[in-house]
């Protein structure tokens, strides 16, 4: 089992460990490695995507797919909710690259966003779109009305996430759920492409309106200095008007027009 490390001690972990490389995850579309890190004693898996490992995208010229998982991490701590892993950019056995603190899943966790039998809709969720299964079977693509993953629909709405796929959505220790693979966020064009529609136009919650407030007034100060070390200034720049922009509405925002509002796969 992973041990339970708080913030400071993972981030000292993951910035001085020994990396030992285990394997690789195939499924990842860049290089992505699991790996144990060591310090002091402590050993924890990790996640490492180096730098050299990540294929061009022609949408996302400037930076780094590395950079911008760092760049998640820092606006998830800034918010307060600890939506994202604890991720830092260093070297590794590969050469730079992002290195996040790997999330054990409980065994006995239940998913809060998938396919159900169409006419199955648990209590409580929102239905999102429809599919049918290679039996001909009608299904639906569904998720929880969860406040946890109401958090994670407006997160994503200010670092502009082009890829919230079910799958990106972990159950971690103590009932938390954590985002990972934010390589392609921040674009300076809306590229939202999410699961988490449930709430589209609905009020925002007084908390996530506060939490905004906060992350407006974090992104005049330190915080715009620590995302520019990993993203362009106009990027920068357009996370504190997506913020304001959400604080102007007051609102979730609605799936776009004239862009794929969910990403393929869904799950």
């Amino acid at each position: 089992m992973q041990p339970v490390l708080d913030e400071s001690d993972a981030l000292r972990l993951l910035r001085s460990g020994e990396v030992e490389l285990e394997g690789r995850l195939v499924d990842a579309s860049n290089t992505t490695l699991r790996a144990f890190l060591t310090l002091d004693g402590v050993t924890a898996r990790c996640v490492y995507k180096p730098v050299r490992g990540e294929r061009p995208l022609w949408d996302f010229p400037d930076g780094t797919l590395a950079g911008r998982e760092v760049a998640a991490y820092l606006v998830s701590r800034a918010t307060g909710w600890g939506l994202v892993p604890p991720t830092v950019l260093r070297d590794g056995p590969l050469g730079p690259g992002a290195c996040q603190l790997w999330i054990d899943e409980p065994a006995e966790a239940e998913p809060l966003v998938g396919f159900v039998p169409a006419r199955e809709l648990p209590a409580g969720w929102f239905r999102i779109a429809a599919a049918r299964g290679d039996d001909g079977r009608a299904y639906a693509l569904a998720h929880a009305d969860d406040p946890r993953l109401a958090r994670m629909a407006v997160f994503d709405a200010v670092i502009n996430n082009a890829d919230r796929k079910g799958g990106h959505l972990l159950m971690g220790p103590q009932d938390r759920v954590y985002g990972v693979d934010h390589g392609v966020s921040f674009h300076v064009e809306d590229k939202l492409r999410t699961v988490l529609w449930g709430w589209s136009e609905r009020r925002l919650p007084e908390e996530a309106v506060e939490v905004l407030r906060r992350l407006a007034a974090a992104l005049d100060g330190p915080l715009a200095a620590e995302l520019a070390e990993h993203l362009t200034v106009a990027e920068v720049h357009q996370v504190g008007s997506r913020v304001r922009r959400l604080l102007s509405t007051n609102q979730f925002p609605l799936p776009p027009e004239d862009w794929p509002a969910m990403p393929w796969p869904p799950i």
